[in-house]
């Protein structure tokens, strides 16, 4: 692998507002070529494996890689970033549904995974709704920046909304409305259910399409059954709607005709404005046993300390946990999340070693926080947020990774969420070092920004970076790797065939990593903090 390397950021870094430094191009270099594709892919062995048993949160998986993690960063040299610790405890309680329910709709019953995932956020034993009226609702949306409010006029009291996941921007694919093809909150599952509770709604069911959602229903029967984390509230989630769940797109065509409806007409005419509408006389019943469990998980957090401004601190973010094991399942039971997230995780470790080459420590603290709970809707850095180690006025910027590139050398960076804020220039200005342009987000649609970590840290404020990949092939026998490649993760998304490939391609990888470690010594050395664009809707509190 060629390895290159200019001097041109450690020049713009000095001039930014970094007078003086011991820290050398040779230094800089030393970390920036330490990041190497076998000692990611030692790492992802490791927490991947079947020993970790899919790193669920609060199982034995949990307590091995948060081992793993100690043992990596303590022999690199790091500080426990928590006082004395390297964990922050997350308070989480667990609900499995029993999978015997049906739902019954219109004098049928549908199947459990079949036709449809149910569940309750309440932190109740039982919890149902009988003979509930059903409302569709279009998108389930109420945004008044977008002047659009499908509840407009209408009381949902008891009733079950029925909604179709993504928002009217995905479906017209108009840019003036709402964002266009890129997916804004609203379009979120956990943003339909909270509306969904505020509005009363005694249930709430999204249709599930794949287009639109950006993975098959596979994904839904995966990651809604089994346990479901969430945090411990006083008021034991009573404010949220009493069932939620999901029902695949041929149940919901059926639904539509059974009320007298047309589906595509209805769909059509969601995302021309706000829609709602009655289902005739259809009543949805269904009952949600749970079986409840308290547990306590931890986020891990390590600091290499600053040697000027040890206060303010660069976060390095990524979640390690997976969805653990399905004891019921026939066959492989173990979802070993290699690429989703053991990659992410093990690319921290990498970029955390690189800075442990240079002659002296950075100006600021470089910290790394690996989460828990992301799969089961951010938890582990959502409470992170709330319960912030370091204060977000000290929390200079943040990059996150998740889902490392195994496809091989790209001539761009993706971006999601390109334009929010002044960290696409300095990693432009990084790429341009590997001769790579930035470029936007390849599935606008799926809402990327809004479906990791660092999202949270946005939501304080904290300009956040969430890039990796590409979509230019280095070469012509990168690109049929790339076909071949592509298709197997895709079809491994939150599936037990996420394990490691020895065919894994980790160039690319490399290439990301680098760019994230450049990125993060150019911020730990510059005066100025990076901030939010004025078009975005995140910025820091005064």
């Amino acid at each position: 692998m060629k390895r290159y390397f200019s001097l041109t950021l450690i020049t713009t870094a000095i001039l930014a507002g970094c007078a003086t430094t011991s820290i050398t191009s040779d230094d800089v270099a030393k970390g920036y070529n330490s990041i190497q594709a076998d000692e990611i892919a030692k790492h992802v062995k490791v927490l991947a494996s079947d020993e970790f048993g899919g790193r669920a949160p609060s199982s034995e998986g949990e307590k091995l890689t948060l081992d793993y993690l100690t043992k990596e960063f303590t022999a690199l040299g790091f500080e426990p970033g928590n006082g004395d610790s390297f964990f922050q405890e997350v308070p989480l309680v667990s609900l499995e549904a029993d999978s015997d329910m049906v739902l019954n709709i219109g004098g049928k019953d549908y199947q459990y995974k079949k036709d449809m995932v149910m569940g309750s956020s309440r932190i109740s034993a039982q919890e149902g709704i009988e003979n509930s009226e059903l409302v569709f609702v279009g998108y389930g949306v109420n945004a008044p920046e977008y002047n659009w409010n499908d509840y407009e006029g209408l009381d949902v009291k008891g009733k079950t909304v029925v909604m179709l996941v993504n928002d009217p921007g995905f479906a017209t694919k108009d840019p003036a409305l709402f964002t266009g093809d890129a997916m804004t909150y609203y379009g979120r599952w956990t943003y339909k259910y909270e509306e969904a509770s505020r509005q009363g709604a005694a249930g709430a069911i999204i249709i599930h399409e794949t287009a639109p959602a950006s993975y098959p229903w596979s994904v839904v029967e995966n990651s809604w059954s089994g346990e479901q984390f969430g945090f411990v509230k006083e008021n034991n989630n009573m404010d949220r709607v009493a069932v939620e769940g999901w029902v695949t797109v041929d149940v919901a065509k059926e639904l539509f005709s059974k009320a007298g409806l047309n589906f595509e007409t209805a769909k059509a005419n969601a995302a021309k404005g706000a829609y709602h509408v009655d289902m005739g006389d259809l009543t949805a019943t269904v009952n949600v046993k749970n079986t409840i469990k308290k547990s306590v998980s931890y986020n891990f957090i390590a600091t290499l300390p600053g040697s000027k401004t040890p206060d303010e601190h660069i976060i390095y973010s990524a979640h390690w946990d997976h969805l653990g094991t399905n004891k019921n399942r026939k066959g492989d039971q173990i979802y070993n999340g290699a690429h989703d997230n053991a990659t992410g995780t093990a690319g921290m470790i990498e970029v955390a070693e690189a800075f442990t080459k240079l002659g002296k420590r950075p100006d600021r603290s470089m910290t790394f926080l690996a989460v828990t709970a992301e799969e089961q809707g951010l938890l582990g850095s959502k409470y992170y947020a709330a319960n912030p180690v370091i204060p977000a006025n000290k929390t200079v910027a943040n990059i996150n990774m998740d889902s490392l590139n195994l496809l091989g050398k790209v001539k761009d960076i993706s971006v999601v969420g390109i334009g929010k804020s002044q960290m696409d220039e300095l990693l432009a200005t990084a790429a341009k070092e590997q001769g790579r342009k930035v470029s936007g987000d390849p599935k606008p649609s799926s809402g990327g920004y809004y479906r990791s970590d660092h999202f949270a840290f946005a939501n304080m404020g904290v300009p956040a970076m969430y890039a990796g990949g590409g979509t230019q092939a280095f070469d012509e026998e990168t690109a049929n790797y790339r076909k071949r490649m592509s298709l197997v993760l895709r079809g491994c998304y939150h599936q037990p065939c996420d394990r490691y490939r020895d065919e894994w391609d980790l160039s690319g990888a490399v290439q990301d990593l680098q760019l994230f470690y450049k990125v993060g010594f150019d911020i730990s050395q510059q005066s100025q903090w990076p901030t939010w664009n004025e078009n975005s809707e995140f910025q820091r509190k005064k």
